[in-house]
């Protein structure tokens, strides 16, 4: 076929030599692999053609390598290439312009021409190419010129092809989708950090983009230092083919690099090979339709299955409470049988379980000031408005009875319930509405914002606004990364069975009140589902706002996937809080309130908090002051006022007098020795958090309120257990397979969370070399999996909150301590 083709070739050329000599020009027959030496002037001009036949249904690549050994700006040379459909030209010294108009100069230069789309015709078809040589210099000028065809231009899958490119020297090759294999993930590496790279997937479109300067106007890219990868699905390219482009960037601040420090101001330099980079691509296929099928029935089923453990345990309560309703029925029903059924005596109550030497008579106040409560129907609970609350407290009696149960050295639970239930019950059901507000003004804005991010990063092709982990990013529909949205199913649904779960307990507890003698209200933590209600909105919404994160993480959107995260600690610290104290915990309003604050706070440490010293300070000193007062607040059971009715000079003498008693009398024993030891640790702990934000200053601020929160409220949790053992109080097996599950979810979730696949602290090309491949079902990455197992903990973590205390239903709380 080739010998055939010499002599049509041979009178193609001839007749185009002919044609140019009578326009004026004089080509030079070229042949490809020879160098070409010689000079031009601004009155000598030179111009090569040469020609080749491609055969039927192949891309032929044409790549020309110039040189010239001019440093001269003010007449450099032109090199004008001029094929079938396009004309693309170049000088030399080639001029990059980096950052603050800092200027490269490189003599060496060689492109890769846009090859010709293939025919349909049956025999070769004929291709011819024209490189005009030229300068306005008055002088003569060196060139040399060197033509090859690419014999390694089609990319094959699932085999790595090795190559070299510069700044001046970029590359580019194509690749056809196999007929089987719908999506591609491109993977480029290299040994070397920098130079800093750019990799492009491009439209069979002539021109081809692969330049410092328009590398950016056409497909999708993202900048690369050691590792870069992008997924390409076959949809997206009609032709079902597609460039693959590699670019050097002159300069390196765009992957994390600072600007040579050899380069001052404007100065000129020649670069040319000084800035070469080694690079390995393959293509491997992506994962099939049916993968993802697989992955949804998994997120699914995986947290079905907690439905299904739920029924299991509620049935086997059921039955149990059956059969001892039953047992009951049967019994004799004699005096001692009817004071067994109706009041769980306190006889069963261990000794040790008075925890003070105080009479049981001192509480006898508290138990006559709940009468109001008995007067009314145990059902009665109305939608009837509720009187205006202050932060902290609602109760009706006088300043002075506050004072006075308060203070007691010993205090029990019935010293601190003894407001009427309605009301209270009503005050803790406002943190339920008061989130779901929130919840609904909050994600709209942000599921608007991140459609937002993801419309950008499809119409723009930038790769570089996104932190994905690339190796395991699976797009689905518009998003790119539907994995990291799906694991997060698992907060919702568990969210939800969580809230079936506190339904179900409000339920029977409604039931349990309409037909049991009023007197049993005395007996057990009071239970008010508020807070419940709340926690398990907080634990959904925080699935959904994790899902917007990921659809275009980021340093911008980093606070969508906290915020909710510190309603839920902080729900937390306040239902343990209100367990033992129901009167006195603080108002939905306040609390909200508080959350506020600490958003406000997270959000100008995202601003301010990177390199500003005075941030930090004023952080620290509100950090600090915060837990003094709030540990004053709960030392002083909310009694602790600083005020004076003389003058304003009363504030002082408050907090001398607090001093001097609590400090200097009792010194060797504060009055309350076990809230004592618990701010002492606590404030330790805050601190050591103030003292380290403002040595380190650490870049992610929302990780670091985060921490803070996690800490004080594992801190309360475990002085909650301790005190609660330590007053001979039980753990029951539901209560402590809770807090063995979370033990050991917690620690499985924290070792994949801190698997760090990616960065939003580093430049995008930096953050990708912590790029891994996926782990499980070839779908899911290590972060993937830290969600699955958060929600799993998460969950254990309300059910130990709220089992805690279920042996302490058949307990007086005259007898049940507070702490």
């Amino acid at each position: 076929m080739a010998g055939a083709a010499a002599p049509v070739l041979g009178a193609l050329l001839c007749a185009l030599l002919w044609a140019a000599a009578a326009a004026g020009g004089s080509p030079a027959p070229g042949t490809f692999g020879r160098v070409y030496r010689g000079t031009v002037n601004i009155s000598t001009e030179r111009v090569y053609a040469f020609a080749y036949s491609s055969e039927p249904g192949q891309v032929d690549a044409v790549r020309v390598y110039v040189n010239s050994n001019s440093e001269n700006l003010q007449y450099p040379v032109l090199f004008v290439v001029r094929q079938q459909k396009g004309v693309l030209s170049w000088q030399v010294p080639l001029i990059f312009r980096g950052l603050y108009q800092k200027t490269y100069n490189y003599q060496e230069v060689s492109r890769t021409l846009c090859p010709s789309e293939p025919t349909a015709e049956m025999g070769p078809s004929d291709q011819v190419i024209f490189v005009d040589v030229a300068s306005m210099a008055p002088f003569n000028i060196a060139y040399e010129l060197l033509v090859t065809r690419l014999e390694n231009f089609q990319l094959e899958t699932n085999k790595a092809f090795n190559f070299t490119a510069s700044p001046s020297q970029p590359q580019y090759f194509l690749y056809k989708f196999p007929q089987d294999v719908d999506s591609v993930i491109i993977k480029v590496v290299s040994d070397a950090v920098y130079p800093c790279s750019v990799v492009s997937v491009q439209d069979i479109v002539c021109p081809v983009y692969d330049l410092d300067h328009n590398v950016e106007f056409n497909g999708v890219y993202q900048s690369m230092t050691k590792q870069a990868a992008i997924t390409v699905q076959r949809k997206d390219f009609p032709g079902e083919q597609f460039f693959v482009v590699f670019v050097i960037k002159p300069e390196d601040y765009a992957c994390g690099g600072s600007v040579p420090s050899s380069i001052h101001g404007n100065v000129n330099r020649t670069w040319n090979l000084q800035r070469t980079k080694n690079l390995q691509v393959t293509i491997v296929p992506s994962i099939k339709k049916s993968v993802y099928v697989q992955a949804m029935f998994f997120s699914f089923l995986s947290f079905l299955s907690f439905y299904l453990g739920s029924v299991v345990v509620a049935f086997v309560h059921y039955i149990r409470v059956q059969r001892k309703a039953l047992a009951d029925r049967l019994s004799p029903e004699d005096g001692s049988g009817i004071m067994t059924s109706s009041h769980p005596i306190t006889a069963s109550t261990p000794e040790g379980s008075s925890y003070g030497a105080i009479d049981e008579s001192s509480s006898s106040g508290g138990r006559q000031l709940s009468s109001p409560e008995r007067g009314l129907p145990a059902g009665s609970d109305t939608d009837s408005s509720v009187e205006e609350e202050s932060d902290f407290d609602t109760m009706p009696e006088i300043e002075s009875d506050k004072n006075i149960i308060r203070t007691k050295v010993f205090l029990y639970l019935s010293d601190l319930s003894r407001k009427d239930r309605r009301i209270v019950s009503k005050k803790y059901k406002i943190y339920f509405w008061n989130i779901i507000t929130i919840a609904v003004f909050y994600a709209l804005p942000v599921i608007q914002l991140v459609i937002t991010y993801q419309t950008v990063v499809n119409v723009t092709g930038n790769q570089d606004i996104c932190y994905y982990n690339f190796l395991c990013a699976h797009p689905l529909g518009v998003l790119s990364a539907f994995n990291n949205i799906l694991s997060n199913v698992g907060h919702m649904l568990l969210g939800f069975l969580f809230l079936l779960i506190v339904l179900r307990r409000d339920i029977l507890h409604r039931r349990a009140m309409e037909m049991k003698d009023i007197y049993t209200l005395d007996y057990g933590i009071p239970k008010h589902f508020g807070l419940f209600y709340a926690m398990g909105i907080a634990l959904m919404m925080e699935g959904v706002l994790s899902a917007c994160y990921h659809v275009c993480p980021n340093y911008s959107n980093f606070q969508f996937d906290t915020s909710f995260m510190y309603m839920i600690a902080g729900l937390c610290m306040l239902k343990l809080y209100q367990t033992r104290h129901p009167d006195i915990n603080a108002s939905a309003y306040s609390a909200y309130a508080s959350f506020a604050v600490v958003i406000c706070l997270a959000v100008l440490g995202v601003v301010f908090g990177k390199n500003d010293m005075w941030f930090w300070v004023i952080f620290s000193i509100i950090h600090v002051f915060a837990s003094l007062a709030l540990s004053t607040q709960i030392y002083y059971m909310g009694r602790f006022k600083i005020d004076g009715p003389d003058s304003d000079l009363g504030i002082f003498r408050r907090a001398v007098m607090v001093l001097y008693t609590d400090c200097i009398q009792q010194c060797s024993r504060p009055m309350y020795m076990d809230r004592m030891v618990l701010l002492i640790v606590g404030n330790l702990v805050n601190w050591s958090f103030a003292i380290f934000g403002l040595v380190y200053r650490p870049r992610d601020f929302a990780s670091y309120i985060l921490g803070i929160f996690i800490c004080n409220l594992l801190l309360y949790l475990a002085f909650y257990i301790i005190m609660k053992l330590r007053s001979s109080e039980k753990l029951l097996p539901i209560p402590m397979f809770c807090i063995m599950a979370t033990a050991v979810v917690w620690a499985a979730a924290l070792y994949f969370f801190f698997q760090t696949l990616s960065s939003w602290e580093e430049t995008p090309a930096e953050s990708r070399e912590k790029n891994r491949p996926c782990i499980l079902l070839g779908f899911f990455d290590d972060h993937d999996v830290w969600h699955f197992l958060s929600a799993a903990a998460l969950f254990f973590s309300f059910l130990v909150l709220l089992t805690l205390d279920d042996d302490l239903d058949v307990v007086r709380r005259d007898k049940i301590p507070v702490f």
